[in-house]
Formats: C-alpha cells, sequence, structure tokens
C-alpha cells in the first residue's frame, strides 16, 4: 500500500475495542495518514452528522449495527466508496447493503448462553423458547435501549409481526431474574455466578472472555456453553460492524485507502483474533474460538428489514416493560 504521507482521515465510530487502535496506528505506519477518530453512540454521531452539515470534518462513519447505517443513509448523510477496483470479500448472501452506500467489514452474532450442568442440551434451540415460563427467573439480558437488542427485536418483528414479537417480549420479560441492567458480560458473570441459568449475549463477548487476561473472566465464561439460535429455521440473528463514506467528506482518498486496508486479508485476521467477531468472509477457522463454535446459519431473511422495524420493535419493548 502506497504511503499518502501528510494526509489525515476523519472517523465518527462507534466501536471502542482496542484492537482498532492498534488497527489504525498501523495504517498510519503503512501509509502516513493520520487517523483522527472521535467515538460516541451511533445515534449520538448521526445527529451530529445532521447538525454539522456541509462543515463536518467527518469523513467516514462506523456503526455496530446495520440498523443505524440504515438510518444514517435515510437522512441523506451517506456517500458511495468507489469500489469497482477493490477485490473485497464477500460478506454472506444478504449481509449488507444492496446499493453499496456502506459496507460491512465484521459479523457478530446474538445468541443464547446457558449454564453448564443447569440446561440441558436440546432445552433452548430458537430465540421463541425463551418465552416459555420454564425460564421463570432464570433468564438475564441487559437493556432494551442497548442497541444490540434493539436489532434483535427488529428480527422477530420482521419475523413473526409486531403483535406476535411484542408477547415473545413480554413472555421474556417475566422470566428475568432481575431488572436489564450491565453489558453482555455482567450478563455471562451473573449466570456463572448462579443468579440464573440462561442469558443473551454477542458472541464475541464470551470470546474475549475466553481469552481475557483476567482468570475471573476465563473461568466465568468457561461456565456456559454457547447455543446459535434457530438453526433448523432462519438462522441466527448477526449484526455487523459497518463502515460508510459520508456525504460531505473532504479526504476520500484516504477513505479509499482505509476500506481497502479493513477489508485486507490481513487485518481482517487481525480484527477477528482481537475481537472474537467474524470476518466478513465468515471464516470460522482464524482462531481456536471460532473453530470451537463452527459455522452456523445466519438470519439473512430479516436482515434487510432491521431498519424497517426498528420503531416496532421499541415499542414491543416499551409494551413490554423491558427496561
Amino acid at each position: 500500500m502506497a504511503a499518502v504521507t501528510g494526509d489525515t482521515l476523519n472517523i465518527y465510530s462507534h466501536r471502542h475495542y482496542g484492537i482498532d487502535e492498534r488497527v489504525n496506528a498501523l495504517f498510519t505506519e503503512r501509509t502516513g495518514i493520520e487517523v483522527r477518530m472521535v467515538n460516541a453512540d451511533a445515534d449520538q454521531l448521526i445527529e451530529r452528522l445532521r447538525s454539522e452539515g456541509a462543515n463536518s470534518p467527518a469523513d467516514v462513519l462506523v456503526t455496530v449495527d446495520a440498523g443505524r447505517m440504515e438510518r444514517a443513509r435515510k437522512l441523506g448523510l451517506l456517500g458511495k466508496f468507489d469500489t469497482e477496483d477493490l477485490d473485497m470479500p464477500d460478506p454472506p448472501d444478504g449481509i449488507g447493503d444492496p446499493d453499496g452506500y456502506w459496507h460491512p467489514y465484521m459479523i457478530r452474532a446474538r445468541v443464547i448462553l446457558t449454564a453448564k450442568g443447569r440446561v440441558e442440551p436440546g432445552e433452548i434451540n430458537r430465540y421463541e423458547d425463551l418465552a416459555d415460563p420454564r425460564w421463570r427467573g432464570r433468564l438475564l439480558a441487559r437493556s432494551s435501549s442497548n442497541s444490540y437488542n434493539q436489532a434483535l427485536m427488529a428480527s422477530m418483528v420482521a419475523a413473526h409481526g409486531e403483535r406476535e414479537a411484542t408477547e415473545w417480549a413480554q413472555a421474556v420479560t417475566r422470566n428475568m431474574a432481575r431488572p436489564p441492567q450491565g453489558g453482555d458480560r455482567d450478563q455471562i458473570k451473573a449466570v456463572a455466578a448462579g443468579l440464573a441459568d440462561v442469558c443473551i449475549s454477542n458472541s464475541y463477548y464470551l470470546g474475549m472472555m475466553l481469552e481475557s487476561p483476567d482468570p475471573s473472566e476465563r473461568a466465568a465464561a468457561r461456565q456456559v456453553d454457547v447455543i446459535f439460535p434457530n438453526q433448523d429455521d432462519r438462522g441466527t440473528h448477526a449484526n455487523v460492524s459497518a463502515i460508510a463514506l459520508l456525504k460531505h467528506a473532504t479526504h476520500t482518498g484516504p477513505a479509499h485507502e482505509y476500506l481497502k486496508f479493513l477489508l485486507s486479508p490481513e487485518i481482517q485476521r487481525m480484527l477477528a483474533e482481537g475481537t472474537y467477531e467474524h470476518p466478513v468472509n465468515f471464516d470460522s477457522s482464524l482462531t481456536e474460538v471460532h473453530r470451537e463454535w463452527g459455522e452456523f446459519k445466519i438470519d439473512t431473511d430479516t436482515f434487510g428489514d432491521l431498519a424497517t422495524h426498528h420503531d416496532a420493535a421499541v415499542r414491543a419493548f416499551d409494551a413490554a416493560r423491558w427496561r
């Protein structure tokens, strides 16, 4: 990759992982392009972009939710990368923007984790099973305001309609061992501590805990089994880390270099090893953790409808009092 010494790339990003800092430092080392990062929640970044308009310094937007990226597109905030000459890995069919306004570069599955020895294999196979009264007082999940849960709920609305999805949310809320609180790691730790037997989490949080330098996190992670739900029907809900060129970007050359860099085999492996997300080509062989999880079917049926059903998902959560 040729150096473009003295140039700059301004990124508005919802990602918050240490590996991203190492990736950006390597990008600067290889290209001479300085990376300036603004980190915030995706909704905050989108509102900032709306407020800044044509005066925004941002060149690219990075989110961890396809629905938020679609919102940015509908607000007219996105431009388009020229990908004609880019050798880009193909994501699974149905994962991405068919019109090319934004590009996924990592994939993250929303899975069900169960306590070893307290939940038998086969007791839970689908997200829908979490509504069963047998899990009363045995289930944990984070807040409904979390984008991961909102995307999962949007997929439920897409699969079943708003009424049935609301009934599911109400049943799941009744099954919770405590009011929603904390992040995905906190749910895993609470299951390991015996507070509940089942939780909802992104798979990569489990991966990071399994390989954590903190022995207590490793111990907690080893006390749960991972279930990739709905393998016999639509597949496991997955979301993406995605990148888009912004409409008013001024550093389009560096932005294209950055996209090419993120999608290179070296950086795809580096990110997969750093976060335990899946690379965009869905290679399950990159780490021991990925190999242990193996291949699984992704829900591509509802992926394109996540943004469409976001508001219905929020209404379902509110009706269920899933706070």
